[in-house]
């Protein structure tokens, strides 16, 4: 099974994956984790040069064959591999974030950054996303250290999230979205929960 965590800047979804990882190894199921862009060593320096703060010259359609190129590195290598082992992938952002970000956010189009998606990765996609919805006012409140991307201000943080709700409008039968103004405990045991029945749907 594959299963992706989305959302925007501040949402918690590092800490909920975090949460979800506990979980599989308190039930001995064997698993896999990666995060985007990285998870390679090729994907690796490709994440130091994509979130540099200081690197602002990168455009807007570099930026997303970076991306890709990133994620293709990381489907072929690990996360193939892995689903053929029948292991669980637990992915930090997957195709989604392209779509939102790259695809709303810096205005290429989002049929446009699915159709290369789909060349990056030969069409796959996880069995399940859960996209942790917050507010961008939420989301700038939670905000910390900006890295290049996380940067960026509020309207482009407001077409994020359109998009993000967009897609799990467009794909509900694959993403999942989980309100992220709840507390931790309430989002991590509603995930379990979804995780759970759709692991015995499956069967």
């Amino acid at each position: 099974m594959f299963i992706s965590f989305e959302g925007i800047d501040g949402s918690g979804k590092g800490t909920q994956a975090e949460l979800f990882l506990k979980y599989l190894e308190q039930r001995k199921l064997p698993y896999i984790y990666v995060r985007e862009p990285g998870g390679t060593a090729v994907g690796e320096m490709i994440r130091e040069l994509l979130l540099q703060s200081h690197c602002t010259s990168i455009s807007p359609k570099a930026e997303l064959l970076l991306f890709l190129a990133s994620r293709a590195q990381l489907v072929s290598q690990v996360i193939s591999p892995a689903l053929s082992e029948h292991k669980i992938v637990v992915a930090d952002r997957f195709i989604d974030s392209s779509v939102a970000y790259q695809g709303a956010g810096r205005k290429i189009g989002l049929q446009e950054v699915e159709r290369l998606n789909d060349f990056a990765t030969d069409g796959l996609k996880p069995d399940l996303t859960f996209y942790i919805d917050i507010t961008v006012e939420t989301s700038m409140k939670r905000k910390k250290a900006s890295d290049r991307i996380e940067s960026e201000g509020y309207e482009f943080l407001r077409t994020v999230r359109d998009a993000y709700l967009d897609l799990a409008r467009r794909y509900h039968n694959r993403i999942v979205i989980v309100d992220g103004e709840k507390t931790v405990e309430e989002i991590h045991k509603q995930i379990v929960e979804i995780f759970e029945r759709r692991g015995e749907r499956s069967r």
